[in-house]
């Protein structure tokens, strides 16, 4: 093989991971998990049990990653960002505990669901005892703007998850409908998430912006990949079995894609499945298969590496940092390669 062959061959590129953020966040982290491990303490034995169950498992900890890493990109040098990020856990485990008993989910983060184990009004108190440990943190944090923007965002995510469960099993969802419920149940903590710890470091407004934008617009990319992976994926890379969305009636992008995209051919079978919700065991996999046919994960997936690059954009006037923003350009990477 000639010289010139050899350097016309592609370089291979390993995959994104967040391994790079989890290394340079890793000493921060330690103390925001010391903090978790604190507050989810009580007399009351079945809310440290119940609490340990989903927080002690496999959880990768994004929310307070990104908010750790957003302060460090804006510059702290302080730990002030530790209490924020514990906050923001406890926050997102709690509307998970309340999603799983709201959605009857079997699997959360690849274990039983909590409210099987120890009831659905178990689960739902300590979700609130969450909530109110992550005030706590807030207040602590002693910065008035962050405490504004977390408990904004846990307004917008209770309002998103009222909007989802109105247009349940709604057949003509719009798209921009859509897209408002997963900004309000997801993107926006991820959003805020990054936006607080720029402003735990005293950040200008410009810079706590930017990062809002990057924290806003990853999270609509790791939403738009979750929900197509519920058509494709496998319970070790969803962390919740396949086809939930599709039993559950969700009216998810893809699904909405492939109802339009099907139309009278297939107008009775989504009627049967998602309106009515009268499912067999066959129909996940046509629906999966008309899901997949139609284009509608190609789609969706293409929507969220537009995303994806909003993100990456918004991080443009940023350099230096000690490796911060490529480990953050690397976790957009991640959002949307976790579909492979």
């Amino acid at each position: 093989m000639s010289s010139a062959t050899q350097a016309a061959e592609p370089v291979a590129r390993s995959a994104p991971s967040i391994a790079g953020l989890t290394r340079l966040a890793q000493r921060d982290m330690e103390g925001v998990d010391a903090l978790i491990r604190n507050r989810m303490q009580s007399p009351v034995s079945v809310i440290p049990a119940l609490a340990e169950h989903l927080i002690g498992g496999s959880a990768k900890r994004l929310r307070p990653l990104l908010t750790i890493a957003a302060a460090r990109l804006a510059g702290a040098r302080d730990d002030a960002c530790l209490n924020l990020a514990a906050a923001v856990e406890f926050i997102h485990t709690a509307t998970l505990l309340h999603d799983d008993v709201i959605d009857s989910s079997e699997l959360r983060r690849g274990k039983v669901a909590a409210h099987l184990i120890w009831g659905a009004p178990a689960s739902v108190l300590v979700g609130d005892f969450l909530f109110a440990r992550s005030f706590e943190l807030m207040v602590e944090a002693g910065s008035m703007p962050a405490l504004e923007i977390l408990a904004r965002a846990s307004r917008v995510i209770a309002e998103g998850e009222v909007l989802q469960l109105t247009r349940a099993h709604d057949l003509d969802l719009p798209q921009e409908t859509y897209l408002e419920i997963i900004g309000a149940k997801t993107a926006e903590l991820f959003a805020a998430a990054s936006e607080a710890g720029a402003v735990s470091a005293g950040a200008p407004a410009a810079t706590c912006a930017a990062l809002r934008r990057f924290g806003r617009n990853l999270g609509l990319a790791f939403q738009l990949v979750d929900d197509a992976l519920d058509y494709s994926g496998a319970s070790e890379t969803l962390g919740k079995n396949p086809g939930d969305d599709f039993r559950e009636g969700k009216a998810t992008l893809p699904l909405l894609l492939a109802i339009a995209r099907t139309g009278e051919a297939e107008k009775a079978f989504w009627e049967r499945t998602i309106d009515r919700r009268e499912q067999t065991e066959a129909d996940f996999e046509r629906a999966r298969l008309l899901v997949s046919g139609c284009g509608a994960l190609d789609s969706t997936l293409a929507l969220a590496e537009d995303y994806a690059a909003d993100a990456k954009a918004a991080l443009a006037g940023f350099e230096g940092a000690d490796g911060w923003k490529a480990a953050l350009v690397e976790l957009a990477d991640f959002a949307v390669w976790r579909r492979m």
